[in-house]
Protein backbone atom coordinates (compact mmCIF):
# COMPACT_ATOMS: atom_id res chain seq x y z
CA UNK A 1 0.00 0.00 0.00
CA UNK A 2 1.68 3.39 -1.00
CA UNK A 3 1.77 6.11 1.52
CA UNK A 4 -1.29 9.00 1.59
CA UNK A 5 1.53 12.20 1.29
CA UNK A 6 -1.93 14.58 2.47
CA UNK A 7 -3.78 12.67 4.57
CA UNK A 8 -7.19 14.86 5.30
CA UNK A 9 -9.99 15.12 2.19
CA UNK A 10 -11.12 18.78 3.40
CA UNK A 11 -14.64 19.21 1.77
CA UNK A 12 -16.83 22.41 2.52
CA UNK A 13 -19.49 25.01 1.30
CA UNK A 14 -18.69 29.04 1.58
CA UNK A 15 -21.68 30.77 1.26
CA UNK A 16 -20.62 35.08 1.01
CA UNK A 17 -20.46 37.74 -1.14
CA UNK A 18 -17.84 38.46 -4.63
CA UNK A 19 -16.62 35.28 -4.14
CA UNK A 20 -14.24 34.35 -6.56
CA UNK A 21 -13.06 29.96 -7.66
CA UNK A 22 -10.16 31.53 -9.51
CA UNK A 23 -8.48 33.43 -7.21
CA UNK A 24 -9.14 31.25 -4.43
CA UNK A 25 -7.57 28.28 -6.41
CA UNK A 26 -4.43 30.93 -6.91
CA UNK A 27 -4.27 31.68 -3.00
CA UNK A 28 -4.31 27.79 -2.62
CA UNK A 29 -1.45 26.94 -4.51
CA UNK A 30 0.66 29.67 -3.22
CA UNK A 31 0.01 29.06 0.36
CA UNK A 32 -1.11 25.69 1.09
CA UNK A 33 0.75 22.44 0.93
CA UNK A 34 -1.50 19.91 -0.85
CA UNK A 35 -3.31 18.18 -3.75
CA UNK A 36 -6.35 17.13 -5.77
CA UNK A 37 -7.72 21.36 -5.62
CA UNK A 38 -10.96 21.58 -6.54
CA UNK A 39 -12.57 24.87 -6.27
CA UNK A 40 -15.66 25.81 -8.26
CA UNK A 41 -18.81 28.09 -8.04
CA UNK A 42 -19.73 31.82 -8.67
CA UNK A 43 -19.79 35.15 -6.69
CA UNK A 44 -22.22 33.58 -3.79
CA UNK A 45 -21.48 30.52 -3.49
CA UNK A 46 -18.34 27.99 -3.36
CA UNK A 47 -17.21 24.06 -3.20
CA UNK A 48 -14.13 23.55 -2.07
CA UNK A 49 -12.13 20.18 -2.03
CA UNK A 50 -8.98 19.60 -0.96
CA UNK A 51 -6.44 16.94 0.25
CA UNK A 52 -4.02 18.80 3.04
CA UNK A 53 -2.03 17.98 6.24
CA UNK A 54 -3.63 21.14 7.74
CA UNK A 55 -7.29 21.42 7.29
CA UNK A 56 -7.58 23.93 10.35
CA UNK A 57 -5.49 26.35 7.78
CA UNK A 58 -7.66 25.64 5.37
CA UNK A 59 -10.93 26.26 7.43
CA UNK A 60 -9.54 29.71 8.71
CA UNK A 61 -8.94 30.84 5.41
CA UNK A 62 -12.31 30.08 4.08
CA UNK A 63 -14.02 31.32 7.12
CA UNK A 64 -12.04 34.55 5.97
CA UNK A 65 -14.42 34.63 2.76
CA UNK A 66 -17.81 33.95 4.09
CA UNK A 67 -20.03 31.42 6.09
CA UNK A 68 -18.65 28.22 5.99
CA UNK A 69 -20.98 24.98 6.20
CA UNK A 70 -20.96 21.35 5.24
CA UNK A 71 -17.89 20.82 6.76
CA UNK A 72 -16.50 17.66 6.08
CA UNK A 73 -12.74 16.41 6.73
CA UNK A 74 -11.70 12.45 6.63
CA UNK A 75 -8.64 10.88 7.38
CA UNK A 76 -7.50 9.08 4.00
CA UNK A 77 -5.03 7.05 5.65
CA UNK A 78 -7.50 5.71 8.16
CA UNK A 79 -9.70 4.95 5.32
CA UNK A 80 -7.10 3.08 3.69
CA UNK A 81 -6.82 0.87 6.27
CA UNK A 82 -10.11 0.00 6.46
CA UNK A 83 -11.13 2.12 9.50
CA UNK A 84 -14.33 4.82 9.51
CA UNK A 85 -12.69 7.86 8.30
Amino acid sequence: MSEIQYRYDTQLLIEGENLDPDAMTEYFTENFKGDCTLIVGDEDLVKVHYHTNEPWLVLAYCRSLGEIFDIVVEDMDRQARGLKG
